[in-house]
């Protein structure tokens, strides 16, 4: 790291209503991801991997799994002061809790005014990529700015879907405006087929940070945002530098998964990001041992594919299966198992993604769909394949046909 003092934050108080009904008993950060990881973990392992040990995750909304996880998973010696810590809203200003991410930090700067860094990274806690935050503290350090933005390149289809970074003409690492989710987007000089969105990642000066969130509090119409309020802020003083993932290089990334980012807000996008795990050749790779995702390692047998009473083999073909499982004569194919699955014989499980203790009964079907933990599929009963049916029986199905069940809800035929 470089040789000033640098602190993390994650902003991990998000409600998650878009995640629903996965978010309806956790908050966002805490969703299974991957089988074995919560979202938050991609964050903290990013932040910890790139050198930084002095770590507050900003909690909130239904908060109790989280701050479980963070505080049984992420123990650091507490030699040097280093530590990952979950802070609850504490309602410092007054009887009121976080009314933004700006405010959440606002709320939290004890925290700065103790440890009294010289650079605040500052965080999502739900997106899923690898990043060497080391690096773009250094470019922020050489941009002399104020705040620095981290960025992906998106094609430009998709500029209404992100908050986009223009450039400076004359300095094409400062910013010159900032637009949320913009219908007409300029693309790039360099790359006209594309743009700059906001990766939800900031590294500001501390002393900067302190100043503009306590001016944001003060300002009665601000929605006490960091993307809508803060940055823009910054942009409007020329005070805003732009750092670019493809500047990044992050140990044992592939060709394939070096720039991946992904905003898994929604129900689509948090399938999608499985599917993206489970090919041969991962658009994002779990299995790159030089920048490792960290998590809680349970005290787990390893998972087993057995033959049933029928002789019937169980099988799996590009999926992933975590610890704990048993395939028991049933068949995976391109799906995601949490630990502690069971799948019984004749059942069949497809383009799926099943979170922990979930079971599938003899000869059920489970196709597109996501099952939250503790859901019982019934003998021969289906998910996702009626979605008539599914609807129902008050299961969630989006737009694009994916079937999400509640956590412990039990399945019939």
């Amino acid at each position: 790291m470089t040789a000033k003092k640098v602190f993390g934050i994650v902003l991990a108080g998000g409600e998650g209503k878009r995640l629903m009904p996965l978010t309806a008993d956790r908050a966002k950060p805490a969703v299974p991801f991957a089988g074995g990881y919560r979202l938050v973990d991609f964050a903290l392992s990013n932040l910890v991997n790139s050198g930084l040990r002095q770590v507050v995750v900003l909690t909130q909304y239904k908060s109790h799994s989280l701050d479980r996880h963070v505080s049984q998973t992420w123990r650091l010696s507490g030699l040097l002061g280093a530590y990952v810590a979950s802070v609850p809203a504490q309602q410092r200003l007054g009887k009121r809790w976080f009314s933004g991410s700006a405010d959440a930090i606002l709320q939290s700067l004890n925290l700065l005014r103790d440890e009294r860094p010289d650079i605040v990274v500052v965080v999502g806690a739900d997106h899923v990529y690898r990043m060497d935050f080391n690096q773009m503290v250094e470019a922020h350090i050489e941009s002399g700015a104020g705040v620095t933005v981290a960025a992906i390149r998106q094609p430009i289809a998709l500029a209404d879907q992100f908050g986009i970074i223009e450039l400076d003409p004359k300095d094409p690492h400062r910013i010159a405006a900032f637009k949320e989710k913009p219908k007409n987007a300029v693309g790039l000089a360099d790359s006209p087929g594309e743009v700059l969105a906001s990766m939800g990642n900031y590294v500001f000066d501390a002393e900067v940070l302190i100043d503009a969130v306590q001016r944001d509090g003060e300002q009665p119409d601000s929605n006490h945002d960091m993307g809508g309020d803060i940055v823009p802020d910054f942009v409007a003083r020329g005070d805003a530098a732009v750092y670019d993932l493809q500047r990044n290089q992050v140990p044992g990334a592939t060709d394939r998964d070096r720039y991946y980012w992904r905003d898994v807000g929604t129900i689509e996008s948090f399938f999608d990001a499985h599917q993206d795990l489970i090919s041969a050749l991962p658009v994002f790779n779990l299995y790159n041992r030089d920048w490792p995702i960290y998590s809680q390692q349970l005290n787990s047998p390893p998972a087993k594919f057995v033959r049933d009473g029928e002789n019937a083999v169980g099988t799996a073909i590009d999926s992933i299966v975590s610890l704990g499982c048993v395939v028991s004569g049933g068949h995976l194919e391109r799906s995601v198992l949490g630990p502690w699955v069971t799948v019984e014989s004749g059942a069949k499980v497809v383009d799926s993604v099943v979170f922990e203790r979930a079971r599938i009964e003899d000869r059920a079907t489970v196709q597109r769909a996501i099952l939250d933990k503790d859901v019982v599929v019934e003998s021969g009963a289906t998910v996702g394949v009626d979605h008539d049916a599914d609807r129902r029986r008050g299961f969630t199905v989006t737009d694009s046909g994916i079937t999400v069940v509640g956590k412990g809800v039990v399945v019939t035929r």
